[in-house]
């Protein structure tokens, strides 16, 4: 919802990011929607996954009819001012950024395949792999330099992996340890004392 003169006029990104705002509702409820007088914060970022249905209007191509609310493109270019406007289509696997420079969204091209975001110290890309069993190519949160976020779950393999590993190698070096003291007791040294 982005006009307090007209609550019922509002429009629904497939995904938005916003920097300062809690992530839960008067700090303990999830978000069934965002109230931009309310919040007084814009998005950073929104996200748009194209469908043959809303194309038009996705990429700013759709005209605005009398008596109608302001298109997507207006509301996120000139109501809400949202720097980053990213598109991306499934069917094509195409990526497009815009960025809004001096009131307007222009094309940003994309470095290696991504959009550097340097005020979230972020960058958005597209990785090809799997998630929740799906393979396919998706979009995914990285590093400026380039580097995959992990997502909480690849957080826990990695996790199981390290203290996997640190468990081997604790067990390799008793092993060791217990190969040199029995050495040391052929050898008529006492490793007790």
């Amino acid at each position: 919802y982005y006009d307090v003169r007209h609550p019922q006029w509002y429009k629904r990104p497939d995904w938005f990011g916003v920097v300062g705002v809690p992530r839960l509702y008067d700090g303990h409820d999830l978000r069934l929607s965002y109230v931009i007088w309310q919040e007084g914060v814009s998005p950073a970022i929104v996200v748009e996954l194209l469908s043959p249905g809303t194309e038009n209007q996705d990429l700013g191509e759709e005209l605005r009819q009398p008596e109608e609310p302001p298109t997507k493109w207006t509301v996120y270019e000139q109501i809400l001012r949202i720097p980053y406007y990213v598109v991306f289509s499934r069917y094509t696997n195409q990526l497009q950024a815009f960025e809004l420079v001096g009131g307007r969204y222009q094309p940003v091209a994309l470095v290696e395949g991504r959009l550097p975001i340097p005020q979230l110290e972020l960058s958005l890309g597209l990785w090809q792999g799997s998630y929740r069993g799906i393979e396919r190519l998706w979009l995914r949160w990285l590093t400026l330099e380039g580097e995959l976020i992990p997502l909480a779950d690849e957080e826990l393999i990695a996790a199981k992996q390290e203290a996997s590993a640190a468990k081997q190698e604790a067990s390799a070096a008793k092993q060791r340890a217990e190969q040199l003291a029995a050495r040391l007791r052929e050898l008529g040294i006492d490793t007790e004392t």
